[in-house]
């Protein structure tokens, strides 16, 4: 006989299967529309809404040399929908990435598709959700511009981590596509298929030769 924690467990791992199905569904109907209007000659833009005051942002800036993420302040108009704020952010980041004299050096200016939310769904034995998951798609020429290896790699990715979390606490989990599909690696090294916690973003630096595997 079934046991009722097992019949929770299972309706909880069915319902997170129906909302990331949901999700690249989505993710492939943008990634289709956004291909037309590069056809069409019509590049998407990152939304902007220019009469909202300037907000103070937290960004994660990477540096290679010892593996640590710094935080550094930025003044700028943000949109009120919470996924272009999101898909905002990461773009400034990656600005920061291509910026000359980085620290964390990756040759475009700007790499995010679109970014969802998604509720974490609960626990047994844990009432309500557990913060939200943010599905960040990444356009494949950041993916293709991305220094190989383990600690660059993986430095991106806890970047981009650290830098939602600061500015959105209630994302509590990660996860990573590119295109708008699922992919192994970024680069050849840093897992994507597995779904992150927002807490290992820690700006600590890196220990030589660890990271996301």
């Amino acid at each position: 006989m079934i046991s009722r924690a097992h019949k929770i467990l299972f309706l909880v791992m069915l319902l997170a299967c129906v909302i990331m199905a949901t999700v690249l569904i989505r993710l492939r109907n943008r990634a289709q529309d956004r291909l037309q209007d590069q056809a069409a000659g019509a590049p998407a833009a990152i939304p902007q809404e220019t009469g909202n005051p300037p907000r103070t942002v937290t960004l994660y800036i990477p540096n290679d040399l010892d593996g640590s993420l710094a935080s550094v302040e930025r003044s700028m108009p943000m949109p009120a929908d919470k996924n272009s704020e999101a898909r905002v952010l990461l773009e400034s980041l990656i600005e920061a990435f291509h910026a000359q004299g980085s620290t964390h050096p990756i040759g475009v200016a700007s790499g995010i598709n679109e970014v969802y939310f998604v509720p974490v769904p609960p626990t047994p034995g844990h009432n309500g959700g557990e913060g939200q998951m943010a599905v960040v798609d990444l356009n494949g020429a950041l993916a293709a511009a991305q220094p190989s290896g383990i600690e660059p790699e993986t430095l991106t990715l806890l970047a981009m981590m650290a830098t939602l979390h600061a500015n959105l606490p209630e994302v509590t989990q990660v996860h990573f596509l590119v295109d708008g599909q699922p992919r192994d690696t970024l680069a050849g090294h840093a897992d994507l298929t597995r779904t992150y916690l927002a807490s290992e973003a820690n700006p600590e630096p890196i220990p030589a030769g660890a990271g996301t595997q």
